[in-house]
């Protein structure tokens, strides 16, 4: 999975159209920030199915989608679900169909293993058991279960969930997921998920 991707002037910007659409069928921007805490939100609906089917805490995997594919649309941080890193590279398509020529065109000359694809950033290389074509992990639905999948299988239960968020991005461990949870742990402190409580970084090792 790729780190977050920042705003470069080569990423193509979602139009208007494209962020209403989304955002009304993916649900991703419906969370409701109580008045207590308005700094915090609760994970959009899409997040929620997917976690409770995987038995992950859904604020873990919404912080995860912000870290890996979000986007600033209208001044609020969001999960893009047409989101590609090829090589490093950020890519973000308006639409679904855009960002599936995008991928085909990536994996003529990139290998899967260099590709992240969608709201996780699923790796097309890594976890080629996961999907029947490339399309597919374009779906958003399809990839944060995925996403979902992953962040359980790298849990241990009793364990931290930040240590299964660094595995997530690098089962190896070590710096880069170190560096990986310090991020996704600025993101969990903007989500509310009442049943979970926020995770410290005091409490994980390396």
């Amino acid at each position: 999975m790729a780190a977050a991707i920042g705003t470069t002037g080569r990423e193509r910007r979602p139009s208007r159209v494209t962020i209403r659409c989304a955002c009304a069928v993916l649900l991703l921007a419906t969370g409701t920030a109580t008045f207590a805490t308005p700094a915090r939100e609760v994970p959009p609906p899409a997040y929620q199915l997917a976690a409770h089917r995987a038995d992950v805490p859904a604020a873990v995997l919404y912080a995860v989608a912000l870290q890996e594919s979000g986007a600033m649309l209208r001044g609020r941080l969001i999960p893009w679900p047409w989101t590609l890193n090829v090589a490093g590279s950020p890519q973000r398509y308006a639409t679904r169909a855009a960002a599936c020529a995008g991928l085909h065109r990536a994996l003529a000359h990139t290998p899967a293993n260099r590709i992240d694809a969608g709201l996780g950033q699923v790796n097309l290389g890594y976890h080629t058991h996961r999907y029947t074509q490339p399309c597919e992990l374009l779906d958003p639905y399809r990839n944060l279960a995925i996403a979902a999948e992953i962040l359980r299988e790298q849990h241990t239960p009793g364990e931290d969930w930040l240590l299964a968020i660094g595995r997530y991005h690098r089962p190896a461990g070590g710096a880069p997921a170190a560096r990986y949870r310090r991020s996704v742990h600025r993101h969990l402190t903007r989500v509310l998920d009442p049943d979970v409580p926020v995770p410290t970084l005091q409490a994980t090792t390396p």
